[in-house]
Protein backbone atom coordinates (compact mmCIF):
# COMPACT_ATOMS: atom_id res chain seq x y z
CA UNK A 1 0.00 0.00 0.00
CA UNK A 2 2.73 2.49 0.92
CA UNK A 3 4.44 1.51 -2.45
CA UNK A 4 1.35 2.19 -4.47
CA UNK A 5 0.74 5.53 -2.46
CA UNK A 6 4.14 6.73 -3.35
CA UNK A 7 3.33 6.01 -6.83
CA UNK A 8 0.30 8.35 -6.80
CA UNK A 9 1.90 11.08 -5.04
CA UNK A 10 4.65 10.98 -7.73
CA UNK A 11 2.32 11.13 -10.63
CA UNK A 12 0.21 13.77 -8.76
CA UNK A 13 3.50 15.96 -8.42
CA UNK A 14 4.26 15.31 -12.25
CA UNK A 15 0.48 16.29 -13.43
CA UNK A 16 0.51 19.35 -11.30
CA UNK A 17 4.37 20.35 -12.72
CA UNK A 18 3.29 19.40 -16.53
CA UNK A 19 0.02 21.62 -16.25
CA UNK A 20 1.92 25.15 -14.52
CA UNK A 21 4.39 24.54 -17.73
CA UNK A 22 1.25 23.94 -20.01
CA UNK A 23 -0.10 27.25 -18.68
CA UNK A 24 3.19 29.20 -19.19
CA UNK A 25 5.06 30.85 -21.77
CA UNK A 26 6.55 29.07 -25.10
CA UNK A 27 3.59 26.81 -25.54
CA UNK A 28 1.81 28.89 -28.02
CA UNK A 29 3.77 31.62 -30.02
CA UNK A 30 0.46 33.35 -30.85
CA UNK A 31 -0.58 33.92 -26.81
CA UNK A 32 0.30 35.87 -24.21
CA UNK A 33 -0.32 33.80 -20.94
CA UNK A 34 -1.13 36.13 -18.28
CA UNK A 35 -1.05 34.99 -14.73
CA UNK A 36 -3.34 37.16 -12.20
CA UNK A 37 -4.10 36.29 -8.28
CA UNK A 38 -7.46 37.98 -8.73
CA UNK A 39 -9.85 34.81 -7.53
CA UNK A 40 -12.49 37.05 -5.93
CA UNK A 41 -14.78 38.71 -8.24
CA UNK A 42 -12.18 41.34 -9.47
CA UNK A 43 -11.39 38.14 -11.68
CA UNK A 44 -14.37 38.38 -13.91
CA UNK A 45 -13.83 42.37 -13.97
CA UNK A 46 -10.15 41.17 -15.65
CA UNK A 47 -11.60 38.19 -17.60
CA UNK A 48 -14.04 41.14 -19.33
CA UNK A 49 -11.30 43.26 -19.89
CA UNK A 50 -9.15 40.55 -21.43
CA UNK A 51 -12.22 39.71 -23.48
CA UNK A 52 -12.79 43.37 -25.04
CA UNK A 53 -8.71 43.53 -26.04
CA UNK A 54 -8.73 40.02 -28.01
CA UNK A 55 -11.92 41.33 -29.65
CA UNK A 56 -9.74 44.20 -31.37
CA UNK A 57 -8.28 40.86 -33.18
CA UNK A 58 -4.39 41.63 -32.41
CA UNK A 59 -2.40 39.40 -33.80
CA UNK A 60 -1.12 38.09 -30.42
CA UNK A 61 -4.13 37.53 -27.98
CA UNK A 62 -4.09 37.67 -23.90
CA UNK A 63 -4.96 34.41 -22.00
CA UNK A 64 -6.05 35.13 -18.59
CA UNK A 65 -5.20 32.59 -15.90
CA UNK A 66 -6.63 33.03 -12.42
CA UNK A 67 -3.82 31.14 -9.97
CA UNK A 68 -4.79 30.38 -6.81
CA UNK A 69 -1.52 30.39 -4.56
CA UNK A 70 0.49 32.23 -6.94
CA UNK A 71 3.03 33.46 -5.52
CA UNK A 72 3.97 29.68 -4.96
CA UNK A 73 3.53 28.51 -7.96
CA UNK A 74 5.48 31.53 -9.59
CA UNK A 75 8.61 30.44 -7.35
CA UNK A 76 7.96 26.30 -8.55
CA UNK A 77 8.03 27.50 -12.33
CA UNK A 78 11.03 30.07 -11.79
CA UNK A 79 12.56 27.39 -10.16
CA UNK A 80 12.29 24.65 -12.64
CA UNK A 81 12.51 27.27 -15.80
CA UNK A 82 9.49 25.70 -17.06
CA UNK A 83 5.93 27.15 -17.45
CA UNK A 84 6.72 30.72 -16.72
CA UNK A 85 4.39 33.29 -17.45
CA UNK A 86 4.53 35.83 -20.23
CA UNK A 87 2.52 38.66 -18.14
CA UNK A 88 2.00 38.40 -14.58
CA UNK A 89 -0.14 41.05 -11.62
CA UNK A 90 1.89 41.18 -8.48
CA UNK A 91 1.42 42.98 -5.51
CA UNK A 92 3.65 45.91 -5.16
CA UNK A 93 5.06 44.81 -1.81
CA UNK A 94 6.14 42.34 -4.24
CA UNK A 95 8.57 44.43 -6.39
CA UNK A 96 11.51 44.84 -4.08
CA UNK A 97 12.12 40.93 -3.52
CA UNK A 98 12.02 39.92 -6.97
CA UNK A 99 14.03 42.72 -8.02
CA UNK A 100 17.04 41.83 -5.67
CA UNK A 101 16.65 38.36 -6.95
CA UNK A 102 16.82 39.41 -10.29
CA UNK A 103 13.90 37.37 -11.51
CA UNK A 104 11.90 40.62 -13.24
CA UNK A 105 12.18 41.74 -16.89
CA UNK A 106 12.43 45.46 -17.12
CA UNK A 107 9.37 46.57 -18.25
CA UNK A 108 10.85 48.78 -20.88
CA UNK A 109 11.19 46.31 -23.41
CA UNK A 110 7.68 45.95 -23.95
CA UNK A 111 6.39 49.38 -23.93
CA UNK A 112 8.94 51.03 -25.97
CA UNK A 113 6.79 51.48 -28.90
CA UNK A 114 3.98 52.57 -26.67
CA UNK A 115 5.01 56.06 -26.03
CA UNK A 116 1.89 57.01 -23.90
CA UNK A 117 2.78 54.51 -21.21
CA UNK A 118 4.89 56.85 -18.93
CA UNK A 119 5.36 58.77 -15.78
CA UNK A 120 2.75 61.54 -16.16
CA UNK A 121 0.01 59.22 -17.42
CA UNK A 122 -0.17 57.42 -14.24
CA UNK A 123 -0.98 57.96 -10.21
CA UNK A 124 2.35 58.98 -9.59
CA UNK A 125 2.92 56.28 -6.21
CA UNK A 126 1.16 53.75 -8.40
CA UNK A 127 4.46 53.99 -11.24
CA UNK A 128 7.24 54.91 -8.57
CA UNK A 129 6.49 51.53 -6.61
CA UNK A 130 7.44 49.44 -9.52
CA UNK A 131 10.75 51.42 -9.99
CA UNK A 132 14.37 49.76 -8.19
CA UNK A 133 17.08 52.42 -7.92
CA UNK A 134 16.35 53.55 -11.53
CA UNK A 135 14.78 50.52 -13.22
CA UNK A 136 10.88 50.57 -13.81
CA UNK A 137 9.94 47.04 -13.63
CA UNK A 138 6.03 47.42 -13.93
CA UNK A 139 3.02 49.42 -15.22
CA UNK A 140 0.50 50.33 -12.59
CA UNK A 141 -3.20 48.93 -12.69
CA UNK A 142 -4.35 50.35 -9.74
CA UNK A 143 -4.24 51.35 -6.38
CA UNK A 144 -6.45 49.88 -4.14
CA UNK A 145 -6.30 51.32 -0.33
CA UNK A 146 -7.70 51.18 3.31
CA UNK A 147 -10.46 53.55 3.29
CA UNK A 148 -13.61 54.24 5.86
CA UNK A 149 -17.08 54.10 4.97
CA UNK A 150 -19.77 55.54 6.96
CA UNK A 151 -23.40 55.25 7.49
CA UNK A 152 -25.43 58.22 6.67
CA UNK A 153 -28.21 56.82 8.44
CA UNK A 154 -26.44 56.42 11.78
CA UNK A 155 -24.45 59.47 11.58
CA UNK A 156 -27.85 61.52 11.13
CA UNK A 157 -29.49 59.71 13.92
CA UNK A 158 -27.17 60.57 16.15
CA UNK A 159 -26.26 64.59 14.89
CA UNK A 160 -23.11 63.64 14.20
CA UNK A 161 -22.43 64.29 10.66
CA UNK A 162 -20.41 67.32 11.37
CA UNK A 163 -17.35 65.16 12.08
CA UNK A 164 -17.28 64.77 8.21
CA UNK A 165 -17.11 68.45 7.27
CA UNK A 166 -13.28 68.13 6.60
CA UNK A 167 -13.07 64.41 5.53
CA UNK A 168 -10.61 64.50 8.61
CA UNK A 169 -12.32 61.83 11.36
CA UNK A 170 -9.90 61.99 14.67
CA UNK A 171 -10.07 59.48 17.28
CA UNK A 172 -11.04 62.26 20.21
CA UNK A 173 -14.47 62.92 17.43
CA UNK A 174 -14.89 59.27 17.94
CA UNK A 175 -14.46 59.20 22.02
CA UNK A 176 -16.80 61.74 21.73
CA UNK A 177 -19.44 59.55 20.88
CA UNK A 178 -19.11 57.59 23.78
CA UNK A 179 -22.53 56.93 25.96
CA UNK A 180 -24.34 57.80 23.28
CA UNK A 181 -24.90 55.19 21.45
CA UNK A 182 -27.84 52.18 21.37
CA UNK A 183 -26.55 49.02 23.27
CA UNK A 184 -25.72 47.63 20.37
CA UNK A 185 -24.35 50.01 17.97
CA UNK A 186 -20.76 51.30 17.48
CA UNK A 187 -18.54 53.72 16.37
CA UNK A 188 -16.38 51.70 14.61
CA UNK A 189 -15.41 47.96 13.31
CA UNK A 190 -11.62 46.11 13.24
CA UNK A 191 -11.74 45.59 9.50
CA UNK A 192 -8.82 45.32 8.08
CA UNK A 193 -6.62 46.46 11.55
CA UNK A 194 -3.29 46.22 10.37
CA UNK A 195 -4.04 48.41 7.60
CA UNK A 196 -5.25 50.70 9.92
CA UNK A 197 -2.63 51.05 12.47
CA UNK A 198 0.24 51.17 9.72
CA UNK A 199 -1.51 54.28 8.54
CA UNK A 200 -1.39 55.52 11.78
CA UNK A 201 2.13 55.38 11.44
CA UNK A 202 2.56 57.25 8.91
CA UNK A 203 -0.21 60.14 10.42
CA UNK A 204 2.60 59.99 13.60
CA UNK A 205 5.33 60.61 11.44
CA UNK A 206 7.15 57.40 11.88
CA UNK A 207 8.10 54.49 9.23
CA UNK A 208 8.33 50.68 9.58
CA UNK A 209 12.37 50.64 8.73
CA UNK A 210 15.27 52.94 10.20
CA UNK A 211 18.11 52.30 7.52
CA UNK A 212 17.15 49.63 5.66
CA UNK A 213 16.45 47.50 9.34
CA UNK A 214 12.95 46.88 10.52
CA UNK A 215 11.70 49.16 13.16
CA UNK A 216 8.55 47.73 14.46
CA UNK A 217 9.59 47.73 18.12
CA UNK A 218 9.47 51.38 18.56
CA UNK A 219 7.46 54.36 20.50
CA UNK A 220 5.59 55.78 17.46
CA UNK A 221 4.33 51.97 16.91
CA UNK A 222 3.24 51.71 20.48
CA UNK A 223 1.73 55.28 20.29
CA UNK A 224 0.09 53.91 17.24
CA UNK A 225 -2.15 50.74 18.93
CA UNK A 226 -2.06 52.65 22.05
CA UNK A 227 -4.33 55.68 20.18
CA UNK A 228 -6.20 52.57 18.42
CA UNK A 229 -6.53 50.73 21.92
CA UNK A 230 -8.54 53.84 23.27
CA UNK A 231 -11.64 53.27 20.78
CA UNK A 232 -11.77 49.89 21.91
CA UNK A 233 -11.05 50.39 25.66
CA UNK A 234 -14.25 52.98 25.44
CA UNK A 235 -16.71 50.34 24.21
CA UNK A 236 -16.99 51.95 21.18
CA UNK A 237 -15.30 49.25 18.62
CA UNK A 238 -17.01 46.12 17.57
CA UNK A 239 -17.13 43.04 19.80
CA UNK A 240 -13.66 40.59 19.64
CA UNK A 241 -14.62 37.95 17.69
CA UNK A 242 -17.73 39.50 16.01
CA UNK A 243 -17.95 40.26 12.06
CA UNK A 244 -17.45 43.57 12.42
CA UNK A 245 -17.90 44.19 8.39
CA UNK A 246 -21.17 42.21 8.36
CA UNK A 247 -22.09 44.71 11.71
CA UNK A 248 -21.66 47.43 9.56
CA UNK A 249 -23.74 46.14 6.88
CA UNK A 250 -26.28 45.54 9.20
CA UNK A 251 -26.79 48.79 10.22
CA UNK A 252 -25.05 48.52 13.95
CA UNK A 253 -21.87 50.43 13.00
CA UNK A 254 -20.97 54.06 12.22
CA UNK A 255 -17.60 53.37 10.51
CA UNK A 256 -16.06 50.76 8.89
CA UNK A 257 -12.29 50.42 7.99
CA UNK A 258 -12.04 48.35 4.91
CA UNK A 259 -10.98 48.46 1.05
CA UNK A 260 -11.93 50.24 -1.68
CA UNK A 261 -12.68 46.71 -3.31
CA UNK A 262 -15.64 46.10 -0.91
CA UNK A 263 -17.37 49.36 -2.30
CA UNK A 264 -19.45 46.92 -4.60
CA UNK A 265 -20.42 44.15 -1.68
CA UNK A 266 -21.63 47.42 0.32
CA UNK A 267 -23.60 48.54 -2.71
CA UNK A 268 -25.67 45.14 -2.72
CA UNK A 269 -26.90 45.72 0.27
CA UNK A 270 -30.21 46.83 0.47
CA UNK A 271 -31.16 49.86 2.73
CA UNK A 272 -27.59 50.50 3.72
CA UNK A 273 -27.31 54.46 3.24
CA UNK A 274 -23.48 54.86 2.98
CA UNK A 275 -20.33 57.02 1.76
CA UNK A 276 -16.91 56.89 2.18
CA UNK A 277 -13.94 58.79 3.89
CA UNK A 278 -10.79 58.65 5.35
CA UNK A 279 -9.25 56.33 7.41
CA UNK A 280 -9.64 57.71 11.09
CA UNK A 281 -6.46 59.45 12.38
CA UNK A 282 -4.48 60.70 15.54
CA UNK A 283 -4.26 64.35 14.34
CA UNK A 284 -6.52 66.83 12.28
CA UNK A 285 -2.93 67.80 10.35
CA UNK A 286 -2.33 64.42 8.25
CA UNK A 287 -4.29 62.00 7.28
CA UNK A 288 -2.97 58.22 5.30
CA UNK A 289 -4.75 55.48 3.67
CA UNK A 290 -2.76 52.91 3.87
CA UNK A 291 -2.43 51.39 -0.19
CA UNK A 292 -1.04 48.74 -2.24
CA UNK A 293 -0.73 48.10 -6.02
CA UNK A 294 -1.51 45.46 -8.89
CA UNK A 295 0.78 45.80 -11.38
CA UNK A 296 1.93 44.32 -15.01
CA UNK A 297 5.36 42.46 -14.51
CA UNK A 298 7.32 40.09 -16.44
CA UNK A 299 9.06 37.58 -15.35
CA UNK A 300 12.44 36.43 -16.65
CA UNK A 301 11.95 33.96 -19.39
CA UNK A 302 14.33 33.41 -22.68
CA UNK A 303 11.57 31.51 -24.28
CA UNK A 304 9.10 34.77 -24.51
CA UNK A 305 9.75 36.19 -28.09
CA UNK A 306 10.21 39.73 -28.97
CA UNK A 307 6.96 39.74 -30.66
CA UNK A 308 5.30 38.50 -27.62
CA UNK A 309 6.64 41.58 -25.96
CA UNK A 310 5.48 43.90 -28.37
CA UNK A 311 1.91 42.24 -27.69
CA UNK A 312 2.58 42.92 -23.92
CA UNK A 313 2.79 46.55 -24.84
CA UNK A 314 -0.05 46.64 -27.07
CA UNK A 315 -2.06 44.85 -24.36
CA UNK A 316 -0.70 47.51 -21.28
CA UNK A 317 -1.86 50.25 -23.78
CA UNK A 318 -5.42 48.96 -24.21
CA UNK A 319 -5.64 48.64 -20.45
CA UNK A 320 -3.98 52.04 -19.90
CA UNK A 321 -7.00 53.63 -22.36
CA UNK A 322 -10.18 50.83 -21.42
CA UNK A 323 -9.66 49.80 -17.65
CA UNK A 324 -13.10 51.64 -16.50
CA UNK A 325 -14.13 48.41 -16.17
CA UNK A 326 -11.93 48.01 -13.75
CA UNK A 327 -13.18 51.08 -11.91
CA UNK A 328 -16.50 48.53 -11.37
CA UNK A 329 -14.18 46.67 -9.10
CA UNK A 330 -14.26 49.06 -6.81
CA UNK A 331 -10.17 49.84 -7.49
CA UNK A 332 -8.86 53.34 -7.57
CA UNK A 333 -7.34 53.21 -11.58
CA UNK A 334 -4.34 54.07 -12.24
CA UNK A 335 -4.34 55.59 -15.61
CA UNK A 336 -5.20 59.35 -15.50
CA UNK A 337 -6.94 59.38 -18.79
CA UNK A 338 -9.36 57.03 -16.90
CA UNK A 339 -9.54 58.29 -13.44
CA UNK A 340 -9.78 62.25 -14.73
CA UNK A 341 -12.66 61.08 -16.86
CA UNK A 342 -16.16 62.22 -16.37
CA UNK A 343 -17.73 58.97 -16.17
CA UNK A 344 -14.71 57.71 -13.39
CA UNK A 345 -16.80 60.12 -10.97
CA UNK A 346 -19.98 57.57 -11.04
CA UNK A 347 -17.28 55.30 -8.90
CA UNK A 348 -17.31 55.93 -5.02
CA UNK A 349 -13.30 55.19 -5.17
CA UNK A 350 -12.89 59.14 -7.26
CA UNK A 351 -13.33 60.77 -4.03
CA UNK A 352 -9.36 59.53 -3.68
CA UNK A 353 -8.22 61.34 -6.74
CA UNK A 354 -10.52 64.03 -6.15
CA UNK A 355 -7.89 66.72 -5.57
CA UNK A 356 -3.98 66.17 -4.55
CA UNK A 357 -4.27 66.17 -0.67
CA UNK A 358 -6.52 62.89 -1.06
CA UNK A 359 -4.26 61.48 -4.14
CA UNK A 360 -1.22 62.04 -1.49
CA UNK A 361 -3.14 60.40 1.31
CA UNK A 362 -2.67 56.97 -0.47
CA UNK A 363 0.58 55.34 1.12
CA UNK A 364 1.76 52.27 -0.63
CA UNK A 365 4.82 50.90 2.12
CA UNK A 366 7.99 50.14 -0.87
CA UNK A 367 10.10 48.77 1.92
CA UNK A 368 12.31 45.25 1.14
CA UNK A 369 10.79 43.26 4.14
CA UNK A 370 7.00 44.75 4.41
CA UNK A 371 5.63 41.88 3.64
CA UNK A 372 6.92 40.42 7.23
CA UNK A 373 6.11 43.52 9.01
CA UNK A 374 2.65 44.00 7.84
CA UNK A 375 2.20 40.00 8.47
CA UNK A 376 3.75 40.81 12.39
CA UNK A 377 1.48 43.45 12.70
CA UNK A 378 -2.02 41.39 11.79
CA UNK A 379 -1.44 38.69 13.42
CA UNK A 380 -1.05 40.28 16.95
CA UNK A 381 -3.25 43.75 15.95
CA UNK A 382 -6.48 42.31 17.40
CA UNK A 383 -4.95 41.02 20.62
CA UNK A 384 -3.44 44.29 21.52
CA UNK A 385 -6.45 46.29 20.74
CA UNK A 386 -8.41 44.25 23.32
CA UNK A 387 -5.66 43.91 26.19
CA UNK A 388 -5.44 40.61 25.71
CA UNK A 389 -1.50 40.77 25.38
CA UNK A 390 1.08 43.22 26.82
CA UNK A 391 2.02 45.76 24.31
CA UNK A 392 6.12 46.39 25.32
CA UNK A 393 6.42 42.21 25.56
CA UNK A 394 4.24 41.74 22.47
CA UNK A 395 5.91 44.72 20.23
CA UNK A 396 9.55 42.99 21.65
CA UNK A 397 7.97 39.39 20.03
CA UNK A 398 6.67 41.14 16.82
CA UNK A 399 10.22 42.70 16.03
CA UNK A 400 11.86 39.40 16.88
CA UNK A 401 9.39 37.86 14.05
CA UNK A 402 10.61 40.09 11.39
CA UNK A 403 14.07 39.95 12.48
CA UNK A 404 13.58 36.11 12.15
CA UNK A 405 11.85 36.13 9.19
CA UNK A 406 14.79 38.01 7.35
CA UNK A 407 17.51 35.71 8.51
CA UNK A 408 15.41 32.72 7.38
CA UNK A 409 15.17 34.78 3.90
CA UNK A 410 18.52 35.14 3.73
CA UNK A 411 19.54 31.82 4.71
CA UNK A 412 17.50 30.62 1.99
CA UNK A 413 18.32 33.38 -0.89
CA UNK A 414 22.36 31.82 -0.17
CA UNK A 415 21.69 28.16 -0.75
Amino acid sequence: MKKRSFVVSLLMVFAASMLLSACGSGSDSKTITFWTPLTGDDGAYMDEIVKEYNATNPEIKVKHVITSDMYTKVSTVLNSGKGIPDLAIIHADRVPGYAKQGVLEPIDSAIKGQPEIKQENYLPQAWSTGNIDGTQYTVPLDIHSNVMYYNKDLLKKYNAESILDDNVVTIDEMLSLKGKLAPDEYVVNESLLGWVILAQVQDLGGDIQENGKPAVNTPVMKQAFENVKKIADAGLMTPFGEDGYLMFQSGKVLFSTDGTWTSTAHAKVEGLNFGVTNVYTPTKDKFTNRASSHLFAMFKNDKRSDEKEAGIGAFLEFVREHSMEWAKAGQIVASKQVNESPEYKQFMQSFFTSNDQETKSLYIYTYEYYPYVAEAVDTYSADLIRGNVDLDETLQKMQKFVEDKIAESSKQSTK
